[in-house]
């Protein structure tokens, strides 16, 4: 029989005891299990050590650093990267082990299916959410971005079937007090990059988001947990560059 390349899954974790018991039960058929802690307090490193992980403390350098960080302790080439309120279905675990037997790709990606409002949405913005997770660290990483970091590949890049479960568990309150903070960040990124808005983009923005994911990507089909998160999504169009605009009126006034 075959043997598959040996797997080590890598997380970052901060406070997520709650999550991180499900996204762990789901990883154990890695070879090992890396957790990366910049400093929980509710119990996350008991949670993390029960299930056999190798836990180091890391003070936070950024999203795309610290994944990169925890890459680098893996002890195999071969990393799943995960979010500790996500699960990998049984589907998405079979379809690993086959790859994982003689790789012909550096690098594969996957859908992921958010559950919003406690339904797991399936169309829209929110499926698929392609993600590159899993790779040889010899021909990828991630990248520094300040929000939305990524998985970064020199190779081609391969499709694998079945899910990637994101369960954040979050009140519409928190979700839209996380996508504050990240449309502030993606305004300052792309601000220092030298772009700039205008009032073009604030206003037209939002709608051919939603003409895209609610219409044409049939948001619509996933009822009011769709609707509701598709706007959001174009709220966060029009925060983006009325952020990026009051960066460049400060500028300007200085």
């Amino acid at each position: 029989m075959t043997q598959r390349e040996p797997l080590s899954v890598v997380l970052i974790t901060l406070n997520a005891a709650a999550q991180l018991e499900a996204c762990l039960q789901s990883a154990v058929f890695a070879d090992e299990i890396v957790v990366v802690d910049s400093g929980s307090t509710d119990g996350t490193v008991a949670v993390a050590e029960r299930y056999g992980a190798r836990v180091v403390h890391q003070d936070w350098l950024g999203f795309g650093p610290q994944k990169q960080f925890a890459v680098g302790l893996a002890r195999h080439e071969w990393v799943l990267c995960l979010d500790a309120d996500e699960r990998v279905a049984p589907a998405l675990q079979a379809s690993i082990e086959v790859a994982l037997l003689q790789p012909a790709f550096g690098a594969y990606r996957f859908a992921r299916c958010n559950r919003f409002l406690g339904r797991y949405l399936r169309h829209g913005e929110g499926y698929p959410d392609w993600n590159l997770r899993l790779f040889d660290r010899r021909r990828a990483r991630w990248t520094n971005d300040v929000v939305h970091e990524n998985v970064a590949a020199d190779c081609e890049v391969a499709t694998l079937a079945g899910d990637l479960l994101h369960d954040s568990a979050e009140t519409v309150a928190s979700y839209l007090t996380k996508q504050n903070r990240y449309t502030s960040l993606a305004a300052g990124a792309a601000f220092a990059a030298g772009k700039r808005a205008s009032v073009a983009k604030l206003l037209f923005s939002p709608l051919v988001r939603f003409i895209k994911f609610y219409g044409v990507r049939r948001g619509f089909l996933d009822g009011v947990p769709g609707f509701i998160h598709i706007i959001i999504g174009c709220f966060n169009s029009f925060s983006k560059y009325a952020k990026m605009i009051e960066l460049q009126e400060k500028e300007e006034r200085s």
